[in-house]
């Protein structure tokens, strides 16, 4: 179903501004079973150190969220056996499923934090993916607040902003991202966005026929990709709403409420100098 708790909506090709030979993921939540390969391959590829392993108090996740050095994160979410589609028995209230999806940056078509970047560290590249050039990145932070999937973070190590980089390096060799190689469900599947949506949208049409009728694509124009940001080039297929996963329901760009502020701020100011005028004269 959708954040509104309606329907979950129909899609169709051709839902997100990506441009002609825009590659990215798609992550079909129904097929992850929480292996956790992708989180291993992306740091082995990528030279990433391991994460603290401790008691996190999120179950078996013990990642937490994407970070600087995490660039694939599989979250665990438990839920009640009426929610995760258990089959209603006695014992129904006692019985619970897991949800899973591996989450990553959202190569957005519009991307917040590549606008907000104030020294062209943050580029698009020729497959339109977003990259940080650490060579460009001052750590000024700027790129964080921007992302309204809150991506980008800077390290501790090096104090410069890092995310996923869609293993830019394996694909200028013509090698699929690391994570995507490594899923051995096909949970992960990259390719062209002008071939993935279809069957993203496919797969969706499939899973409701099965009863799955909360199953909708996330990262079209519709849904996850909204407010000028114009689609997703790493979008999922979903079968609860958004928050369920940690994503927002209906993200927009920082940038587009400047204009809004702006004009707030000065109509502000103007009435402080209208009054002051006003108390002035009341003293003359």
């Amino acid at each position: 179903m959708s954040a509104d708790g309606s329907a979950a909506p129909s899609h169709a090709a051709g839902t997100t501004g990506a441009r002609p030979g825009a590659v990215g993921f798609l992550t079909d939540t129904t097929l992850c079973i929480g292996c956790k390969a992708c989180e291993v391959a992306c740091k082995q590829w990528n030279g990433l150190p391991m994460d603290d392993v401790g008691f996190t108090g999120f179950s078996y996740d013990n990642t937490v969220d994407l970070g600087a050095t995490t660039w694939r994160h599989v979250a665990f979410v438990e839920r009640a056996g009426d929610e995760a589609g258990v089959r209603a028995t006695a014992l129904a209230p006692f019985q619970s499923a897991w949800l899973m999806m591996s989450d990553v940056c959202k190569h957005c078509v519009h991307a917040g934090c590549l606008e907000a970047c104030p020294t062209g560290a943050i580029i698009r590249t020729e497959f339109d993916t977003v990259v940080i050039q650490q060579d460009v990145c001052n750590g000024c932070g700027y790129c964080i607040p921007a992302c309204p999937f809150g991506v980008p973070q800077l390290s501790a190590t090096d104090r410069k902003a890092h995310k996923c980089t869609l293993c830019y390096d394996r694909l200028r060799d013509d090698l699929e991202p690391a994570c995507a190689k490594a899923c051995p469900t096909d949970s992960i599947q990259f390719g062209l966005i002008a071939e993935l949506m279809p069957r993203a949208t496919e797969r969706v049409a499939a899973l409701r026929e099965r009863g799955v009728d909360g199953a909708y694509v996330y990262g079209d124009r519709a849904v996850g990709g909204t407010h000028g940001i114009d689609g997703l080039n790493a979008f999922f297929v979903l079968t609860a709403p958004p928050e369920t996963y940690n994503l927002p329901a209906a993200p927009e760009l920082p940038q587009d409420k400047t204009l809004p502020a702006f004009l707030s701020t000065a109509v502000a100011a103007l009435g402080l100098c209208l009054a002051a005028v006003a108390a002035l004269r009341g003293r003359r």
